[in-house]
Parts: C-alpha cells; sequence; structure tokens
C-alpha cells in the first residue's frame, strides 16, 4: 500500500498534486493524506484556544478540496484523509510519517512559497525525513513521469546504479542522463541541461539529500525545480 502525504494550504496546484499522487500509485491501494498545519493558539484560554482552532476554508479552498475529493471517489483503489495539525515539531512531523506509513511527500510549489513561519519549517522538516520528496514544478505538465535526470550531489558515496535500483524498486523512473551538482554553475550549464532534457525528453529530476540544521533566512535560495521547471525526485542518502 501506497501512502501520500501532501501539507497544503489547497490552492490550486493541490489538484495537481493529488493527481499525481493517483498516478504514482498505479493501480496499488492508497491513501492521500491532506495535512493542513496551523499556529497552537498562544493562550491558556480554552475557550480562545477552542474558538482560534475553528478556522474556517475561503470559498476557493472548499473548491480545491471538493475537486480533490471528486477525483478520489472516482478512482477505485484511493481514499484521501484530511489531517489538521495544530502545532508542529520535528517528533511531531516523524510520528505523523509513520502513523500514515507514508511512502512520499509531495510538496507543491505553492507551499514553498508560502511566508508563514509554520510552512516554512514544515518543509525544512521534510527534508530531514528519510521519505522521498517529490517536489512538483513550477509548471505541472503530467503527472507520470519516466526519464530522469540525475544530479550527483558531489559529497554523495553514492553510484548512479545504487539509485536507479531504489528507483526500480519504489518506482518506475528510469535514469537516462546525469551531471554533478550544479548550484554553483547553473547559469554556465543551463544551455546543456537545457539540450540534455530535450534531446532525451526528460520529465523528472532525480537529487539526493543529507539532513541539514534548520535555518530561517530572510533571502529564499531557489530550487532546483523553480529553474528548471521540471519536477524534482528527492532522495534521502542514508535510504539509498
Amino acid at each position: 500500500m501506497k501512502n501520500f502525504l501532501i501539507p497544503t494550504t489547497l490552492k490550486d496546484d493541490t489538484i495537481c498534486a493529488v493527481k499525481s499522487a493517483i498516478s504514482q500509485a498505479k493501480d496499488c491501494n492508497c491513501e492521500i493524506i491532506l495535512m493542513m498545519v496551523a499556529e497552537t493558539p498562544d493562550s491558556f484560554s480554552s475557550s480562545f484556544f477552542l474558538r482560534e482552532m475553528k478556522t474556517g476554508l475561503t470559498i476557493s479552498q472548499e473548491e480545491v478540496l471538493e475537486t480533490c475529493r471528486y477525483m478520489i471517489d472516482h478512482t477505485k483503489n484511493c481514499k484521501i484523509k484530511i489531517h489538521n495539525q495544530y502545532g508542529l515539531s520535528s517528533p511531531i512531523f516523524k510520528r505523523v510519517i509513520e502513523h500514515f506509513s507514508v511512502k512520499l511527500v509531495i510538496l507543491t510549489n505553492s507551499y514553498k512559497q508560502e511566508t508563514k513561519r509554520i510552512h516554512q519549517y514544515l518543509v525544512q522538516l521534510a527534508g530531514n525525513q528519510k521519505c522521498p520528496i517529490l517536489h512538483l514544478g513550477t509548471e505541472q505538465i503530467k503527472n507520470d513521469f519516466n526519464k530522469a535526470l540525475y544530479i550527483e550531489n558531489s559529497g554523495a558515496q553514492l553510484h548512479v546504479k545504487d539509485v536507479q535500483q531504489f528507483l526500480s524498486e519504489n518506482f518506475s523512473y528510469e535514469i537516462v542522463s546525469q551531471t554533478s551538482k550544479i548550484d554553483d554553475n547553473y547559469d554556465e550549464l543551463a544551455p546543456f541541461l537545457s539540450e540534455a532534457i530535450s534531446k532525451y525528453e526528460i520529465d523528472l529530476l532525480v537529487e539526493t539529500r543529507k539532513g541539514e540544521k534548520i535555518k530561517f533566512k530572510k533571502t529564499k535560495k531557489q530550487d532546483m525545480n523553480e529553474k528548471l521547471g521540471l519536477p524534482v525526485l528527492s532522495l534521502y542518502e542514508e535510504m539509498v
């Protein structure tokens, strides 16, 4: 059974994330968990606490949620669950992953652009979990990815064959090209990347990651999927 966790504020691209989860599930039974987080109200008053927790959805959020439910209702092997989480920490998030037996976290571009601290915190917490993360592209062209470009981390002690074996066991992706980590010289390599993406019809980037100390920066670093517009599958190195 494949279970998917989608942190969301119910923006339109949540629908793309649910479509992607359905596609990833193939014919396997799965549960898609839409996780909405909020700060715990800072008050000792129980009535104030309950009042603050009862936050309704906007009309647009309701429409997104109804669309997601409609898609799941018409997909026999999938179920959907709404999980409201008040307050967040590393142990809590790890427990959520374990409780729902999450096999893949799907992060939308809109969620990573959220400015509230708790949403930024969740994205960083996700990066420190051992669960694979699928960062959706800035433009959702299709949901079923096949051909991957492996971006090799210069500090990783992994061979491309190890990464391909992990992909074959858990996904249906094939690495058809690879390159070294390109953060420092992206502008110089951009033409070559574009050529490789076009030549091999690449629709997914694959990278590995390590756990990092959580920091809140004023200037947000642009992610790889934001630079190239393609979805990125991020694998925790210890799990590969």
